[in-house]
């Protein structure tokens, strides 16, 4: 037992090294862009992520998803605690170290078991919702293999790992019934013992494999699980809750105003007005967004919280009409280049640049197809505002490339000569009324 013991430790160590330098890499990538305040209530925003990632007020728009996925996120919080006694018995040689807990021990263990169960159920409708009735949203142009395949990854993962407990528990209630000395009496198990019809015609040697292959494929499998994650769409089960505690409060759509040029203002219509000294020695800077390390880091996160559920973009009337636009699209876009520009750095130093942006990836047609109707922000379950990213995009095509749109810069010209849209000067607007 001491080199399992061993073997079990070693893993655990290895595993949970490789997961906190991923994280360490994702949570630097996210520091590249630039710094945001807080300006409301924390308490309100400690309520907001109790009411929309704790509570799921979000989902209830689309009952079916939010029923299998209330299974799946309940599970996955109960069935953890089970990971526990897994992680003691793994280290420590014990097996079923809460035991001590007495009559409450097969009750845990029972509603386990029933989580496991609706975990697989709702993993098995999310799989053919999304393979066999191929719902629209998961086969938009952005979801190309490999988005396509993570999801089937993850689904198949969870139900592999939920069936390896059932086996497991299964195996190890027969031998509780054998009086196997290392299987002490547990009490009966809800789900698994339905199993043990299955198993009983095995020979004891056969059973002990049986339980202890199932402990360490489930153990395996969930270090290893854990390890993918920051490589999948999956990372949102960790950032879900810090994306909605960060998330966008004031009015949707409402663009953040640049400090500078507001002070210019501010100067240019009362020169006596009294504007902060600047904190950049008076440097305006670039307009807007060129690449993934100009949004700010609230909007990287986004980027990685994004769960590719596609709600935003089957939400959105450009995509609905036909037009390039897809919210979603503009999300993985802003996670895979800020990777690249991560990746980049590491490997070459901080001044290197590989001469990429955004643009190389977001096309002008699709930025300029959006209403802002705030339809995609609305919709998301987790706060995301892909609008907020599509809007400092739109500022740096027309602020720094004077790349707008016909239709914007003619209006722009008329503000700009007349005051208004129109194409009227001030001393004919009126003669319409003749």
């Amino acid at each position: 037992m001491m080199l399992q013991n061993l073997i079990f430790s070693l893993l655990l160590i290895a595993a949970a090294a490789l997961f906190t330098r991923n994280i360490r890499q994702i949570s630097q990538n996210i520091r590249l862009g630039k710094k945001f305040q807080l300006t409301d209530s924390k308490a309100r925003r400690w309520r907001t992520m109790a009411r929309v990632a704790i509570g799921q007020s979000k989902m209830g728009s689309r009952p079916v998803s939010a029923v299998m996925h209330l299974f799946v996120y309940v599970g996955f919080i109960v069935i953890n605690i089970e990971m526990i006694e897994i992680m003691v018995d793994g280290i420590a040689g014990t097996h079923r170290s809460l035991l001590f807990t007495g009559a409450v021990y097969p009750v845990l263990i029972s509603v386990f078991e029933l989580f496991a169960l609706a975990v697989i159920l709702a993993c098995v409708v999310f799989l053919v919702r999304r393979n066999v009735i191929r719902l629209r949203r998961f086969w938009n142009k952005e979801m190309t293999a490999w988005p396509r395949s993570d999801a089937n990854i993850i689904l198949v993962t969870e139900i592999l790992l939920m069936s390896s407990i059932l086996i497991m528990n299964a195996a190890d209630g027969i031998l509780q019934s054998r009086g196997h000395e290392y299987y002490a009496a547990s009490g009966t198990f809800l789900i698994s013992q339905l199993l043990q019809p299955l198993f009983t015609g095995l020979p004891e040697s056969s059973l002990v494999a049986l339980e202890r292959s199932a402990w360490w494929f489930h153990i395996i499998g969930v270090l290893i699980f854990l390890n993918y994650i920051p490589y999948s769409k999956h990372l949102h089960v960790f950032l879900s809750f810090p994306n909605v505690f960060y998330s966008k409060m004031g009015p949707l759509g409402k663009m953040d105003n640049m400090p500078s040029i507001t002070n210019e203002i501010k100067l240019m219509l009362d020169p006596n007005a009294e504007v902060p000294a600047p904190a950049d020695g008076g440097e305006i800077g670039q307009f807007g967004a060129k690449d993934a390390a100009d949004l700010s880091r609230r909007q990287l996160m986004e980027a990685y919280a994004c769960t590719e559920c596609g709600r935003c973009t089957s939400a959105c009337p450009a995509n609905i009409t036909g037009k390039k636009l897809s919210p979603r699209k503009v999300l993985m876009d802003v996670r895979d280049r800020i990777e690249e520009v991560g990746k980049n750095l590491r490997r070459h130093g901080k001044d290197f640049s590989d001469q990429k942006s955004l643009f190389d990836r977001i096309t002008d047609e699709e930025l300029w197809a959006c209403t802002t109707c705030n339809a995609c922000s609305m919709e998301c379950p987790v706060n995301i505002d892909p609008l907020g990213i599509i809007l400092e995009l739109r500022r740096y095509l027309v602020m720094e490339k004077a790349a707008a749109p016909g239709e914007l810069n003619a209006t722009f010209s008329n503000i700009e000569n007349n005051g208004a849209p129109w194409q009227f000067s001030n001393e004919d607007r009126l003669k319409w009324a003749e």
